[in-house]
């Protein structure tokens, strides 16, 4: 009983949003103070609550006389932020959002913090890249596959200018749309490469879990989220080859790049570390590894030491709060131990992607140098 009140009443919230526009209603609203008010209209609820990443618990929000409810924030350092609200113990979206976090299961609106002056991701009058939808037919799956993907300013698909790739893969529960949507690869690559920061290079963003596509057709799915096999085998033997036929892509080991965050960091090791001679670019951000036995299944899944030596970058990079900080230091340990030039970046922090747009930052302007 209690959980069909709860669908009623987040029912009849949902009925009040889509007047929320009319009532003039403006969710985010960013103060001069550099707080920021929300607002969600629904009158037949008891308890709203405001949860976001930049929060250190939810916020309590006040009703008025409307049925509208609202809180209004202590300062938000600048940044993107994902939100939602609580609507009597169940999410919800913000109606007068559209900026979504795209994600299998987390349902949230994204805060845009403004800062003067702007900040590497915000979106600047510098020359523009293109951001594309595609799909590629997967054979090993019989899929049609989606991907996105940044072509540089300046790219002329008749053109005779090739550029390197990299291939960069979203963490569990992500989409392809996430390093696009939340990760601003775009913007921030646009502003890098504006400043002689960055290399022009070619991003391919594909959908690194083909779970929810083969649910829907065949109603199973690989049951081990964390083996790396089957992606490993598309991107190699059908998204990189896609991408050199369709695009100007340099075609070469040293025009090469795979990065990853979380499951996609996990994904990037067994891609990179397993194929040097696919990617001479290797950058993992909050990897999906653990340092019990680091040490045995590196020598199990990745390449001798010896050919590793020759990558031209290998990345590490974690917050210090984050629970997949000590695998990455046990990661860092095996790499000392076979002598394989490595390089890392601890911040502040936890596993968050707002850590994730201070990894692509970084490793963009050290990437096909």
């Amino acid at each position: 009983m209690k959980n069909i009140k709860h669908i009623l009443s987040l029912a009849v919230a949902i009925g009040f949003a889509a007047a929320a526009e009319a009532q003039g209603i403006v969710s985010p609203e960013i103060n001069a103070d550099g707080t920021v008010t929300f607002r969600y209209p629904a009158p037949r609820a008891t308890k709203v609550q405001l949860s976001g990443q930049f929060l250190s618990g939810n916020l309590d929000m006040t009703r008025d006389a409307e049925g509208v409810w609202s809180v209004t924030t202590p300062p938000v350092t600048p940044d993107i932020y994902p939100y939602n609200f609580v609507v009597d113990g169940i999410t919800a979206n913000d109606p007068n959002n559209p900026f979504l976090f795209p994600n299998e299961r987390f349902k949230g609106n994204l805060l845009d913090m403004p800062s003067t002056p702007p900040l590497i991701h915000s979106q600047q009058d510098v020359p523009h890249g293109r951001v594309s939808y595609r799909w590629y037919h997967s054979e090993q799956l019989d899929l049609e596959r989606p991907l996105v993907i940044y072509t540089p300013p300046g790219y002329d698909p008749q053109g005779e200018a090739k550029y390197p790739v990299l291939y960069l893969i979203h963490g569990m529960t992500d989409t392809h749309e996430t390093w696009f949507k939340v990760g601003r690869v775009n913007d921030i690559l646009d502003n890098l490469i504006a400043q002689g920061r960055a290399k022009p290079m070619i991003v391919v963003m594909p959908y690194a879990n083909a779970a929810p596509a083969l649910m829907a057709r065949n109603g199973t799915a690989p049951g081990d989220v964390l083996g790396t096999d089957l992606f490993t085998r598309e991107l190699i033997r059908e998204i990189v080859p896609w991408t050199e036929r369709n695009y100007r892509a340099e075609g070469s080991v040293a025009g090469r790049a795979v990065a990853g965050f979380s499951l996609g960091g996990r994904q990037t090791l067994a891609a990179g570390l397993g194929h040097p001679e696919v990617f001479s670019h290797v950058c993992a951000f909050a990897p999906a590894i653990w340092g019990e036995g680091m040490a045995e299944s590196f020598d199990r899944d990745y390449a001798p030491a010896a050919q590793l030596r020759n990558l031209k970058l290998l990345w590490i990079s974690c917050g210090v709060d984050d629970g997949l900080y000590a695998g990455s230091q046990a990661l860092e340990g095996v790499l000392k131990s076979k002598r394989i030039r490595y390089q890392t970046l601890y911040t502040p922090g936890g596993h968050t992607w707002m850590n994730c747009r201070i990894y692509l930052t970084e490793i963009s302007q050290r990437l096909f140098k």
